[in-house]
């Protein structure tokens, strides 16, 4: 199906360049959610809840503290307020929901542990989250262990998924006698002999719970985990067995929670709503065949609009918060009301939406390639080949009505004269000047397209031809493992200078040395585009990216490609006056470190190269000075940065 031309703005002058047209170019205040925007000095703020109001700090002022902290970029900058202002937001949404509808149970959220499970993370989360109840739920033995460790006993739930050993399962119960209130959510029909095993030996009844697989499918990247083929859940006739198996051994009385999760990025509240009605007629007759009951898990699903579009777009969402929670206690009540059922607790495993704004990835721009036409002769020379002539021939012909068969006749000119070189039949010279004439010709048009009120079909890629390679320094496979893995679009922006039109276009490159180590789809307000408007850089200037709501997933995902390591962290508190607070700062990994995690051991390294010096020694190549110079720039670099150091 061919894209609809693209409509054009008219850019302003220099002059006549202000961050409120910055903000609305990146659309900042529409995937910001309030906690980003543009100050009036061009420098993007972060922007949280403080008594009753806002207070704004500039991330280029986060940046100065940090790197007189010694911190250099990149760095993940974790804002605790964030995290905080959105478990506020999550419950009390639910909770203006379940009064102004008079639902007759509670609310309470659990957080995936598998979305972000650094330990600065799930701490916060646990400590603000208390007052909530809000619990966690874990995915393996590990997870379960951070849960226990995080949590008091009695305060939030503990919801246990995955496929669970006998460990796994002793470890549960035995949170039952402290006192947490941990359910294990059976996902197949072999995880219940061993419940049972279990809970006899020990003496322990379960608090148990079943995933449905529904039969409602949701659009997005995520809609594996939903519909027939997911692959966690039991089927109904799985539920039956499951129902007369307990029966039978006398626990019915334990099933007391109903759990499905459809993926983690729902983007349509239609969805939602298909979901929650489909897993109360499940409810109702696990109910009405005995079943303790009282807990509806919902899974997560809840999603970010990362575009700002508020749309069923895979990277957005077209329902707000507010309606997230009317919409699902509205289904409920219709639903159990009507066969008389009791409103059950309900459970939210809302993890993207929770994270994903605290975090953000800071790095700076180390170099750029521009793909600019160089100056050229007043004349083709007389002996140059005929097709040259002819590419510069097109350049003298472009106008509003020849451009396109200017566009042709370039593109054919140019393979035909790389041809001649691949065959050996022009010189490099020749092959340099061809080149040279394409770019002018291509600026050309871009030109002449400025000027017409709609891109014509077949030159959307022109901008990214001529688009700049912004060199940042970074790693996506580190950082933003989604960004290659899944095509997922995050917004990239620069921190600073919007009181300045960004005169020049570009995709990010990473510098693993990786064809896939590049950003190449941005968010603006006209939709997602294949380059990013940035700022010319300024030789001896830093220029500072961000990319933003990166909270989820992205940290647990990274690998070592290249053997980029961990970036430096710091974790800030914004407080009520402006100021903030440097709450921790984590050093990134270093060389040493990314070399034992493959399995190198730095001493032996050193010593590998000790005697590989000495025998340099030896053999007259250096000097005994030379030697302990090279042996400590070798011992630094062991120490170093994984990432590009000044």
């Amino acid at each position: 199906m061919q894209k609809p031309a693209k409509k054009l703005k008219a850019v302003p002058s220099p002059a006549e360049w202000t961050p409120t047209e910055s903000a609305e170019l990146y659309g900042i205040r529409n995937w910001g959610a309030g906690y980003f925007d543009i100050a009036d000095n061009g420098e993007v703020t972060v922007c949280v809840p403080s008594s009753g109001s806002r207070v704004s700090v500039s991330v280029m002022d986060l940046i100065a503290g940090l790197q007189q902290r010694g911190l250099q970029m990149p760095v993940l900058l974790r804002i605790e307020n964030l995290l905080d202002a959105q478990i506020t937001l999550l419950n009390e949404s639910f909770r203006r929901a379940i009064d102004a509808l008079g639902y007759k149970a509670e609310y309470r959220g659990v957080f995936p542990i598998k979305v972000n499970q650094q330990c600065q993370v799930i701490e916060e989360i646990a400590h603000f989250g208390a007052r909530y109840g809000h619990g966690l739920e874990a995915g393996s033995k590990a997870e379960l262990l951070i849960a226990l460790a995080s949590l008091e006993p009695g305060s939030g739930y503990i919801v246990c998924n995955g496929y669970k050993d006998e460990e796994f399962i002793d470890l549960g119960l035995q949170a039952l006698q402290l006192g947490y209130k941990c359910f294990f959510v059976l996902e197949t029909p072999a995880e219940l002999p061993i419940i049972l095993q279990c809970s006899r030996r020990l003496g322990i009844r379960p608090m148990l719970g079943a995933r449905v697989k529904l039969a409602a499918r949701v659009e997005g990247h995520w809609n594996e985990s939903s519909g027939d083929r997911s692959i966690f859940g039991l089927t109904t006739a799985q539920i039956v067995e499951l129902i007369d198996a307990l029966r039978e051994n006398e626990m019915l009385d334990c099933m007391q929670l109903l759990h499905y999760h459809l993926g983690s990025q729902i983007p349509n509240i239609r969805d939602i709503r298909g979901a929650v009605l489909e897993a109360c007629r499940y409810y109702v007759d696990l109910k009405r065949e005995g079943a303790a009951m009282g807990y509806l898990d919902l899974g997560g699903g809840l999603a970010v609009d990362y575009d700002g579009s508020q749309t069923n777009y895979q990277y957005s969402k077209n329902y707000s918060l507010d309606e997230y929670c009317t919409d699902i206690i509205e289904t409920i009540m219709s639903t159990l009301g009507a066969a008389g059922i009791e409103h059950p607790v309900i459970v939210t495993e809302s993890g993207r939406a929770t994270v994903a704004y605290s975090s953000v990835l800071l790095f700076n721009i180390l170099d750029v390639t521009r793909f600019e036409p160089g100056e050229l002769p007043p004349d083709v020379p007389e002996d140059e080949h005929e097709l040259v002539k002819n590419l510069r021939e097109v350049l003298n012909t472009i106008a509003p009505k020849t451009f396109k068969e200017c566009y042709n006749d370039a593109q054919y000119y140019r393979e035909e004269i790389r041809d001649l070189f691949r065959r050996g039949q022009i010189r490099l010279r020749s092959l340099s000047l061809a080149e040279n004439i394409y770019l002018h010709i291509l600026r050309g048009i871009q030109t002449v397209i400025q000027n017409a009120r709609r891109v014509p079909a077949g030159f959307d890629d022109l901008e990214e031809a001529l688009a700049d390679i912004y060199y940042g320094n970074f790693s996506v496979f580190q950082s933003l493992p989604d960004v290659w893995a899944i095509e997922q679009v995050f917004p990239v922006i620069p921190v600073h200078r919007h009181d300045e039109r960004p005169g020049r276009r570009a995709i990010l490159a990473d510098i693993t040395c990786d064809s896939d180590g590049k950003i190449d789809n941005f968010i603006e307000s006209s939709g997602i585009r294949k380059t990013l408007p940035v700022h010319a850089c300024i030789d001896g200037e830093p220029y500072y990216f961000g990319v933003f709501l990166v909270g989820a997933y992205q940290e647990t995902l990274g690998d070592l490609h290249n053997l980029m390591g961990d970036t430096n962290v710091a974790s800030v508190r914004i407080n009520d006056d402006g100021t903030f607070d440097v709450i921790r700062e984590i050093g990134g990994d270093s060389i040493a470190d990314v070399l034992s995690y493959v399995e190198y051991q730095p001493q032996q390294l050193m010593e590998q190269f000790r005697r590989t010096a000495e025998q340099a020694v030896r053999d007259g190549r250096i000097t005994l000075a030379q030697r302990q110079t090279v042996m400590e720039s070798f011992s630094a670099s062991l120490r170093g940065y994984t990432y590009y150091e000044h």
